[in-house]
C-alpha cells in the first residue's frame, strides 16, 4: 500500500505535520490506524462535533483530551504524551484564522523533537502559505481493483445475495468501478444487488453507467459513450493504419513483448475534416473509455482551485486508465496568459508535465484547429507519439465520406452517383458534405418523395465551403504541413496523385472548380 508506507515512512522520520489529500474520510482513517496500529502509536482524532476519539484500542490508554475549538485542540497536542499521533477532521476550514496558523506553526516546530504528529484531513491540497515549510502534502489514491474487490466481496458475503460472476466477470466489474471511491463503488454494487437480489455480469454497464454521472460531476472530465468505428470516419487511410498497428498495445502481451504504452497522438488541421469524429473512434476501435479533458472546467475563483482540479481530473484519468483522453481545441485550451495572476500558466504548465512524464496508460488525444496559436511545447517530441496534419479530401475520401453519410441516413450508395458528388464536392470537408446530405434529405422529405443525387448537387451548390471563404487561413495551414512540419492522415501517394482536387496551396491564387480536360478529338 503505497499511502500507508509513505505514512508510516513520515511518521518514523518525525514529520510533525501531514496534510492528507481525499475525500475519503473513511479510507484515510482505516489507513491511518492501520500504520499505528503496525508502529505501536496511540492515535486519537478529533473533530469539532465529538470532540477526542481513539481510533483504535491501544489509544483507549489514558483519559482523552478535552478541547471544543482549534486553539484548545493544538494546546492539547502539545501536553500530550510523546509518540502519539493525532488526525485532525474538518481543520481545513481553520486555515483562514490568522491566530489559528500561527499557533499551529509554532507547535509543528516545537514537535520536532517530540514523537508527536498531526494529520489533517483535507478534500484539497491547498495550505497556506505560512504553513507549506512546516507541512508535507500526502495523497490518498483512488482504490485500485484489489481494494474494489474486497468492497465486492463484502456485500456478497451478506446472506442471501446470490452471486453469478465468473472471474473474469468479476474482473470486468472491478474494471468498471475504476475511478469510483470506495464509497461510491459499494453504492453502485448495493444498487444492483437490491433490484435484482443477485450480482452477475448483466450489472456490469449499470455499473459503468454510475460511473459516467459521478465523472460527470467532476466537471472537468466528461465520459464520452463510443459507438464509431473507423468504418464511420472516410479516408484517413494512414492515420487509420497507424492506430490499428496499436490496437493490441494495452494488453499485457505487449507489456511482456517489451512495447511501452503509446502516449497520443496530435491532430491538427483544417475544420470539419473529423479531428473530433477521429478521436471518438480511436476509443470505438481500441474499446477503452473514453474521457473528454474540458479544460475550460478547470477554473474556479477560489485561489489554488483550478490547479488542484487538474490535479484531480488528471488522478482520475490515471485511476481509470487504459483511457483514450481527449484534449478537443487545444489551441483555446492550452493558451496560457498573464492576466489570470499566472492561473491558466501553472495549469498549462501541469497538463503539459502529465502529458510527458505519465506512467499510467492514458492515450491523450490533443486536436486544434490553429496550429499557429499553439504554444511550441505542446508538440515537442515526448508529448505525442505523432502529429497527424488532416487536410482537405481527394475525391476518393470524398467518395468515401458521401458514403458513409448514406449509410448512417439508412440510404444505400448504390443509389445516388457518389462519383460525380465526389467530384463536385472538390474543396469541401466532411462537415459540409455531410451538410448538403442533410439539406437533400429536408428537400425530399417535404416534397413528400425520396431525396436524390441531384437534390444533393443542389445543396452542394448553395454552399460555401471554407476553402473559399476563409482561402488564406487553409492555404496558412496547408502551407504548414507542406514545409513537413506533420505527417499526411491520408496516403501520400494518393494525395499526390490527385492533388489537382484540391485547393491550391497558394493562398493569393484564385480558386476555380475542378473541370475535366476534354477529350482530344482523335480519342474519342
Amino acid at each position: 500500500m503505497g499511502f500507508e508506507n509513505d505514512l508510516d515512512l513520515y511518521l518514523r522520520a518525525r514529520y510533525t505535520l501531514i496534510v492528507a489529500v481525499t475525500v475519503e474520510e473513511e479510507r484515510a482513517l482505516e489507513a491511518v490506524r492501520a500504520v499505528c496500529e503496525r508502529g505501536r502509536r496511540r492515535c486519537l482524532a478529533w473533530d469539532l462535533a465529538d470532540g477526542f476519539e481513539a481510533l483504535h484500542a491501544d489509544g483507549q490508554s489514558g483519559s482523552l483530551p478535552t478541547a471544543r475549538d482549534p486553539i484548545s485542540v493544538i494546546e492539547q497536542v502539545e501536553k500530550a504524551e510523546d509518540g502519539t499521533v493525532f488526525v485532525l477532521k474538518d481543520f481545513h476550514d481553520c486555515w483562514s484564522n490568522p491566530q489559528v496558523k500561527r499557533k499551529l506553526r509554532s507547535a509543528a516546530q516545537r514537535l520536532k523533537f517530540t514523537r508527536k504528529s498531526v494529520i489533517v484531513i483535507s478534500p484539497n491540497r491547498t495550505v497556506p502559505e505560512e504553513l507549506r515549510d512546516e507541512a508535507v502534502v500526502l495523497a490518498l489514491p483512488l482504490p485500485d481493483r484489489g481494494q474494489l474487490d474486497e468492497v465486492l466481496g463484502g456485500l456478497t458475503a451478506t446472506p442471501g445475495v446470490k452471486v453469478g460472476l465468473t472471474p473474469a466477470g468479476r474482473e470486468k466489474l472491478g474494471q468498471a468501478a475504476l475511478g469510483m471511491t470506495a464509497a461510491q463503488a459499494r453504492r453502485a454494487y448495493a444498487k444492483a444487488i437490491v433490484r435484482d437480489n443477485a450480482l452477475d455480469e448483466r450489472h456490469i454497464e449499470a455499473v459503468v453507467q454510475e460511473k459516467k454521472d459521478i465523472i460527470r460531476e467532476s466537471e472537468a472530465l466528461e465520459f464520452y459513450p463510443v459507438h464509431e468505428t473507423p468504418d464511420d470516419v472516410g479516408g484517413l487511410d494512414v492515420l487509420k493504419q497507424w492506430l490499428r498497428l496499436r490496437e493490441r498495445a494495452f494488453t499485457e502481451e505487449a507489456r511482456d513483448y517489451g512495447l511501452p504504452a503509446p502516449k497520443g497522438i496530435a491532430l491538427i488541421g483544417i475544420p470539419g475534416t473529423g479531428k473530433s469524429l477521429t478521436a471518438k473512434m480511436i476509443g470505438g476501435l481500441w474499446r477503452l473509455p473514453l474521457l473528454r479533458l474540458d479544460v475550460g472546467a478547470l477554473f474556479g475563483s477560489l485561489v489554488g482551485e483550478a490547479e488542484e482540479r487538474t490535479r484531480r481530473a488528471l488522478r482520475l484519468a490515471e485511476t481509470v486508465a487504459p483511457c483514450v483522453v481527449w484534449i478537443d481545441e487545444m489551441e483555446k485550451a492550452l493558451a496560457h496568459g498573464g492576466g489570470d495572476s499566472g492561473t491558466s500558466t501553472r495549469v498549462f504548465g501541469t497538463i503539459l508535465t502529465w502529458m510527458q512524464e505519465k506512467t499510467a496508460p492514458c492515450f491523450v488525444v490533443g486536436t486544434a484547429n490553429d496550429v499557429a496559436s499553439l504554444p511550441p511545447e505542446v508538440l515537442r517530441k515526448g508529448r505525442f507519439d505523432e502529429i497527424f496534419f488532416l487536410d482537405l479530401p481527394t475525391a476518393g475520401e470524398r467518395a468515401e465520406i458521401v458514403e458513409v453519410h448514406l449509410r448512417k441516413r439508412r440510404r444505400l450508395p448504390a443509389d445516388f452517383d457518389v462519383t460525380s458528388l465526389a467530384r463536385d464536392s472538390e474543396g469541401y470537408v466532411g462537415a459540409e458534405i455531410e451538410q448538403a446530405v442533410v439539406d437533400a434529405m429536408y428537400v425530399g422529405f417535404n416534397a413528400d418523395r425520396e431525396f436524390t443525387t441531384d437534390d444533393i448537387h443542389t445543396a452542394l451548390a448553395r454552399q460555401v465551403p471554407l476553402s473559399v471563404s476563409q482561402r488564406e487561413t487553409i492555404g496558412a495551414l496547408r502551407a504548414w504541413l507542406r514545409e513537413g512540419r506533420a505527417q499526411s492522415a491520408s496516403f501520400a501517394e494518393t494525395r499526390e496523385a490527385e492533388s489537382k482536387f484540391v485547393v491550391p496551396l497558394d493562398p493569393l491564387e484564385p480558386y476555380e472548380p475542378y473541370e475535366p480536360d476534354e477529350p482530344d478529338e482523335d480519342q474519342e
